[in-house]
Parts: structure tokens; C-alpha cells; sequence
């Protein structure tokens, strides 16, 4: 079984390459139109739901570095469990919505992604 702290860092190493990811996204390096189920209809649409996509994504990397103690901060434990369990919701919910997206690579790479997300974020958040 995985321990909460490799669950740790390897979900802080997963959301750096997903905030990489979006930021060739806005950089044009990889199209958009693989993202948000290929639903995105215009570069300023883009821009928008990618700045959005990045502030959650370093948002929650600061909640995981603050979990793993890894930065001081003054957020009780149960608060940074709440955030993390609604989090875990979100990738749970996000992973249905992967599976019926018109894009292949999102079926494909995004759906394995944000279950594996989900499911690492319980082992962190989970009482034993």
C-alpha cells in the first residue's frame, strides 16, 4: 500500500506537469481543442478557462505543500482536510465528465489522470 506521504509527493509532482501542461496550452504549443471536452470556441475562451485551470492547480499544490508541511503556514489540519476532500470530489466527478468528453485524449490520458488524482488524494486525507 501507498504511504500518505509518497501520495504526497507524487501528486505534487503530477499537478506540476498538469500546470506545465496548460501552459502549453496557452502558448499554443499543444491545442486547446483537446481540453474543457472540445468545447472551446475561441483563443480569448482559452485564455480564461486556462488562467482559471492554472490558479486551482497551483492553488491545491499549495495546499499539498502545506499538508506535507513543507511550507509554514497557519491552516489548521482540518481545514486543509476539508479543501482536499472537496478536491477529491471534484476529480471523482471530473473523471465521469473525462469519460464522456468528445476528445480521445481526454478519455484516454485525462480520465486515467484525475482517477489516479482522486484516489491519492483519499490516501492523504483518509484516517487510518
Amino acid at each position: 500500500m501507498i504511504t500518505k506521504a509518497h501520495a504526497l509527493k507524487l501528486l505534487l509532482g503530477l499537478f506540476i506537469v498538469v500546470i506545465t501542461f496548460h501552459l502549453l496550452i496557452i502558448f499554443q504549443v499543444i491545442p486547446h481543442t483537446i481540453v474543457w471536452a472540445g468545447k472551446l470556441k475561441t483563443i480569448d475562451e482559452m485564455y480564461a478557462f486556462e488562467a482559471a485551470s492554472i490558479s486551482i492547480n497551483i492553488f491545491l499544490v499549495a495546499v499539498l505543500l502545506f499538508k506535507g508541511n513543507y511550507m509554514k503556514h497557519r491552516i489548521s489540519e482540518k481545514t486543509l482536510n476539508v479543501i482536499l476532500w472537496i478536491f477529491m470530489g471534484l476529480f471523482a466527478f471530473n473523471t465521469i465528465g473525462n469519460l464522456l468528453a468528445e476528445s480521445l485524449v481526454e478519455k484516454v490520458v485525462f480520465t486515467p489522470l484525475t482517477l489516479l488524482s482522486s484516489v491519492l488524494i483519499w490516501i492523504v486525507v483518509r484516517k487510518e
